[in-house]
Parts: structure tokens; sequence; C-alpha cells
């Protein structure tokens, strides 16, 4: 089947770099004489019959925000064969010969399941700031949520050291301790708690021993991630507290600022590269595959493997932290 129109959608946790993707493959639509709409509010959307067109006056200047134009959302309703159905209704409806999807490893499950009841090609490309794919050395928003991260403890160092304080610094990642490895490094962390590293938090209690003649004297940061299997920030600090009451002990949960801001420009060219990729695979009737990059290179991973292999923080590089 020719492919004509491809409807674009985001889906899951936004990310920055969500809209570069979208202004590329609208771009790139464009070039190789395709139509595109665009797919609001992700799978929630498709099945709501929720599509606007996109051209290029539609897209213009879009590569300098973050979050979504197309919104996101998690749908419910599509993990259902009566909402699936109902998705393909709306493909129908608007003759939408493919789908581009950009999110996560929920993303492309969902696109999965439509895939194997219903005759609709799909490429994805991986918007995520976790950095937890298989297939893609770098997810988009990754790098943009880092920089945040960071930028926030740097921040946070100044004010623990002027006080003297045990700051615990809790950033997003869910089931990943990547972006909260990374972000230790970057920021000259004392500590790490990582869901990947079953004995981080008995080294975090004989570092604090170790420096105990030092509370309140000088500054020390912890990075925590929000996935890991101790509990969260507020939850380690009442242990730490309890234990090591000598302590001055601050929390700070960065929450939803990771996931926001301009993209870095590093996202914005990851987003396009992979979307301009994604439409051009459409066009050879690829389908079931994420559009990844590993090595510099651009690779396809097929949705089985990426949503049946995990990818976990390479915990080899806490050595630089302990």
């Amino acid at each position: 089947m020719a492919i004509r129109k491809i409807g674009i959608f985001t889906s899951g946790g936004d990310s920055p770099g969500m809209n570069a993707g979208i202004w590329s493959a609208v771009k790139t639509a464009k070039f190789l004489g395709l139509e595109c709409v665009g797919i609001r509010r992700g799978y929630e959307g498709l099945i709501e019959n929720d599509v606007i067109p996109l051209r290029l006056d539609d897209v213009k200047g879009i590569i300098t925000q973050g979050g979504t134009i197309l919104k996101t959302a998690r749908s419910k309703a599509f993990m259902t064969a009566e909402g699936r159905a109902k998705a393909i209704e709306t493909l129908k409806r608007h003759q939408i010969d493919a789908l581009l999807a950009i999110g996560g490893d929920g993303t492309f499950r969902g696109a999965l399941a439509l895939m194997q009841e219903y005759e609709i090609p799909i490429v994805g490309i991986p918007g995520t700031i976790d950095n937890d794919l298989f297939g893609t050395d770098y997810t988009i928003g990754f790098d943009t949520a880092l920089n945040t991260a960071m930028t926030c403890c740097d921040k946070i160092r100044d004010t623990a050291e002027s006080h003297g304080r045990l700051f615990f610094v809790e950033v997003m990642g869910r089931d990943s301790g990547s972006l909260a490895l990374h972000t230790a490094i970057a920021c000259g962390a004392d500590a790490l708690l990582i869901p990947e590293d079953t004995t981080d938090m008995q080294r975090l209690m004989e570092k604090l021993k170790a420096h105990e003649s030092k509370a309140r004297q000088e500054s020390f940061i912890v990075v925590v991630a929000e996935g890991e299997t101790q509990g969260g920030a507020l939850s380690i600090a009442a242990q730490v507290k309890e234990k090591f009451p000598v302590y001055d002990t601050r929390v700070s949960i960065l929450g939803h600022v990771q996931r926001g801001g301009n993209p870095s420009a590093f996202d914005r060219i990851l987003g396009a590269r992979l979307a301009a990729e994604a439409v051009k695979n459409l066009m050879q009737h690829e389908r079931g595959v994420m559009i990844g990059i590993m090595n510099q290179k651009i690779i396809e991973t097929p949705f089985v493997q990426c949503t049946n292999s995990k990818t976990i923080a390479p915990i080899d590089l806490m050595k630089i932290i302990e």
C-alpha cells in the first residue's frame, strides 16, 4: 500500500525535543510529497478523533519549545480491544496510511498491539527523559533533563555548603537510574542511590559515618533515583536522620521541572535526525521498529525487542562517585 498521509502523535511522559521531532517529520514529509496530520493526546486522541492538520506553517519555530504541541496522555481505553478498534476507525476516517509514534516503552507496546491486530504501518522514535530504551544510546529529552537536574544540584550545593547541610536530591527515572547516575557525576555528588545497585545504601551509611565529624561544617549531596528500592528521598532521609541525628538533613525533590524547559541543542538535533529517518522508513514500507542512535549511527530496533529488553544504567560508572 502506498503511503500518502502520515499521522504523528506523542504519548506517555513529555520530553524536551519532542517538538523537534514533530517539526522534522513534517518538513521531511513535505519534501517527500506526503501529507501530515497530528493526533493530539496520544492514543487517547486517536480513540476520540482528536486529529488536526500539520503543515509547515503549523510547526514553524516549535523546535525551540519544550513539551509537545500535540499534547500527550496515557490511555487506559487503548489497552482494550474496543479502544483500539475506535482508534482504527479514526485512521480510516482521516485516510491515515501510517503512524509516527514518539514516546517510550508504553508507547511502543501500544503500537505493537495495534499492529498485531490491524494492518497499519507504525515506526517510532524514543522520547523519554529516562534514557532507558533498548536500541539507542540516547533518548530524546534525556540531555535536557540531565542539564536541568545538574543546574538544580549546583544551586543546592551552594546553599548546602553555606549551612553545612546534608541534602538528598531526588531525580526522575522510575525503574531506571540513568538520569540519577549522570546527574551525580555531572554535579560531583558525594553519594548516589539507584535501583540497579543493591549495595548503594550500605555504602551511603559507611560514607556518612566517615563524614560524621564534618557534619554541619561541610555539605554532603546525595542524588537519589525516584525508583530506588529503599524508597524515595523522603523515606531514605528519614532513615538517615534516625541513625545520624548530627546531620542537618534536607530533601529536595526536583519533580516535573526536569521535563520542562527549552530543549538542548543535542536534543533538538537528535529529535530532528530520528524523525526524518522515521518518515523515510515509512516510505520504504518499514514498520514495527524504533529508530535510535548507537555509536553515532542511526539504527532500527523492532518494537518487540525494545519492549522485551531492559536497558539499565551503566553502574560501572558509579566508581566515579565512590
